[in-house]
């Protein structure tokens, strides 16, 4: 009998120790999960000319006011949720689908609609900087403009940033490598040719010129054209001109950039205005060097991996 109730005391001692021991580990194990903070996404923060942006890695809901960054995310395979719809460069039609939430104009975004896609990140440039205060109240924002006056510098700091915001920074180096190869082949070229070149918007029959350090000037101080004319004012719009400038400078190449057929609102085209009788007497008509450059890579986009390569590709007619 005393050996029964002996098992029976040392049975229920070992239940109680059992217990104890559980919750004992349950508590620890309750405080040890309390004690460790919870995992955060990895997050960069971007400088750029107005101010900073953090921005959490590999973001999903992007937003693109920049033809040429949308052209690059396209290129590195990063989809895009908004972007504006309207005057669509040719080669980046696709992104007219419903699939893609229309986020107004560049020059008239559609704040309302911006704030339903409550984008983890936006992307302007020099079209929206005005209004960068009202896109960085609904999410972190970046400017991505090229500065004209040190082109390259500033593309390749706006690509390096892609790629470090999504982690395709080896995919980017790769990328601007064979920029840089197509770069210094034309330069050569240019270099060695005993020529010089003018480049206009034209517009409504209305031409202005550009160059060096101006929006297009970077055909002189990147691709190594010589300027025709060293004194062109340095302007956005560029420099008012007439035709009769042009038979004054003479240049032995005319560079053109049409830009009703980017925006869709010229109905003639720019060769009708440019070649008339005054313009025929140059040597960039007589050599057959007027160059028109495709408008939707010079007016719409340009600055993007895509868009760089196809305007360094079409100044090579020159040769």
């Amino acid at each position: 009998m005393k050996k029964w109730t002996l098992f029976i005391i040392l049975m229920v001692m070992a239940v109680v120790f059992a217990a104890c021991g559980s919750k004992e580990t349950g508590e620890n194990s309750g405080e040890k999960e309390k004690k460790e903070p919870e995992k955060q996404a990895e997050e960069v923060t971007i400088s750029h000319e107005y101010g900073n942006a953090t921005i959490k890695k590999n973001p999903e809901k992007i937003v693109v006011f920049d033809f040429g960054v949308l052209d690059t995310l396209d290129e590195l395979g990063i989809k895009v949720t908004g972007l504006p719809q309207a005057t669509l460069p040719a080669y980046l039609e696709k992104y007219t689908g419903e699939e893609y939430t229309n986020v107004g104009s560049l020059k008239e975004p559609d704040f309302e609609a911006i704030n339903e896609i409550k984008p983890d990140v936006i992307f302007i440039s020099g079209r929206q900087a005005d209004l960068y205060d009202q896109f960085a109240e609904i999410a972190p924002t970046v400017y991505m403009g090229v500065d004209t006056n040190s082109y390259m510098e500033s593309f390749e700091k706006n690509m390096n940033t892609i790629g470090e915001i999504f982690g395709k920074e080896d995919q980017v180096k790769a990328e601007l490598e064979d920029v840089e190869k197509q770069i210094s082949d034309v330069n050569e070229k240019a270099g060695s040719m005993d020529k010089k070149a003018l480049i206009v918007l034209a517009n409504e029959g209305k031409v202005s010129a550009y160059g060096s350090k101006s929006r297009f000037g970077w055909i002189h101080d990147v691709l190594g054209f010589k300027e025709a004319d060293e004194n062109i004012e340095v302007s956005t719009h560029g420099q008012g001109i007439s035709f009769e400038y042009i038979l004054e400078t003479n240049p032995d190449i005319l560079f053109v950039i049409d830009r009703g057929a980017a925006v869709g609102d010229d109905e003639a085209p720019a060769k009708d205005a440019i070649e008339n009788d005054l313009v025929k007497k140059t040597k960039a008509y007589e050599d057959g060097k007027i160059i028109y450059l495709d408008a939707d890579y010079w007016y719409l986009s340009g600055g993007g991996l895509q868009s760089i390569k196809a305007m360094i590709k079409s100044v090579e007619e020159a040769f």
